[in-house]
């Protein structure tokens, strides 16, 4: 399931849609689920309170599940509840923190005065606009949820499935090799970023939580957030984006070549954007799963999920389109799921 940045009903009716929801309203005993992370802060302003409260109710609907039922990969909005924002201890001191960033951000107008105010008093995050637009959907009770689920390990980095590695935002080589040597496949490459995470939880004794090198949170002294939870494919440029590792832009011919992967993170719109003539000519449209194929230096993007594909993509902006045109990624074929009601279902 691509990032479910939707209200808590929505992401109940594309699992129903799909003949996954059981009489008691959880999943079927025979499902399988992998969402793929970023299950916070979504919708206008206008619909704030809401966000912020299904986002709890959702992440701990799914928690509530097995492990070996529902595995959870951790986004950068999961995390940025213990990273960016965890000193935001209690929601007061959020809420003050969220009306001065909307003073300085004006929708996209910063006022110059009132962002170095208040970038002053709150260092820790990179600017105005992340807590008046990325972030602003958080609650303590939510850091207290995402510290709980990754100190418990069901927040994940990584999931292997047959040989296809599912991540947030896609890992590079020189992102792997940042933490040991290149995976020689998706079981290896689960094993190492998993065990890269489960080594900084387990000396975590509070603040913010510290995973670089292949995570950098945003602050006022680094800038925005890089890394492999926040960066996208794109036609490499002279772009200081693509500067790194860590990166928040990298070329998609940087991907291990020995296994496939999943992502979440970007929607089509954006990836047409970054990878310019490496995508098809079809409008941006959410709802459709989408891929990428690889050939030698060849490059080629579009919707559908063909065999041998490099890099799946599975954000299919769940909050923009009806329910019914949201599509789920079937693990086992490797395809677009097709809707079932009265049969065993699994690698969802």
């Amino acid at each position: 399931m691509g990032d479910p940045q939707a209200p808590f009903a929505t992401v109940l009716a594309v699992l129903d849609r799909h003949g996954l929801i059981a009489a008691d309203g959880r999943l079927r005993d025979d499902v399988q689920l992998v969402s793929m992370g970023d299950h916070f802060d979504w919708g206008h302003v206008s619909e704030r309170r809401k966000a912020t409260d299904d986002g709890s109710t959702l992440l701990a609907w799914l928690s509530a599940h097995p492990p070996d039922q529902v595995v959870l990969l951790a986004g950068n909005h999961d995390l940025a509840r213990v990273c960016e924002l965890s000193p935001f201890a209690d929601d007061a001191a959020f809420e003050t923190a969220w009306a001065l960033a909307m003073a300085a951000y004006r929708g996209g107008k910063p006022d110059a005065e009132a962002s170095r105010a208040f970038l002053a008093r709150y260092p820790h995050v990179p600017d105005a606009e992340c807590l008046a637009r990325d972030f602003s959907c958080y609650a303590a009770d939510q850091q207290r949820l995402v510290t709980e689920l990754v100190r418990t390990r069901r927040f994940r980095l990584a999931h292997a499935h047959e040989g296809l590695l599912l991540v947030h935002a896609g890992v590079t080589e020189d992102d792997f090799a940042l933490i040991g040597e290149v995976p020689r496949d998706a079981q290896a490459a689960a094993a190492s970023l998993n065990g890269f995470f489960d080594q900084r939880v387990s000396g975590w004794t509070g603040g913010p939580l510290d995973l670089t090198p292949l995570h950098h949170p945003g602050s006022a002294e680094r800038g925005v957030a890089r890394g492999v939870l926040f960066h996208r494919p794109a036609v490499p440029s002279g772009d200081p984006q693509f500067l790194g590792p860590p990166r928040r832009r990298f070329d998609p011919r940087g991907l291990p070549e020995a296994f496939p992967q999943a992502i979440g993170h970007i929607r089509d719109k954006k990836c047409r954007e970054l990878l310019g003539a490496w995508a098809d000519d079809a409008a941006p449209s959410d709802g459709p799963l989408r891929a990428m194929c690889i050939d030698g230096e060849t490059v080629r993007y579009a919707r559908g999920t063909p065999a041998g594909a490099r890099l799946y993509f599975l954000d299919a902006g769940m909050n923009h389109v009806l329910p019914a045109s949201y599509e789920l990624f079937d693990l086992e074929t490797r395809s677009v799921f097709q809707p079932r009601s009265n049969v065993a279902i699994s690698g969802t």
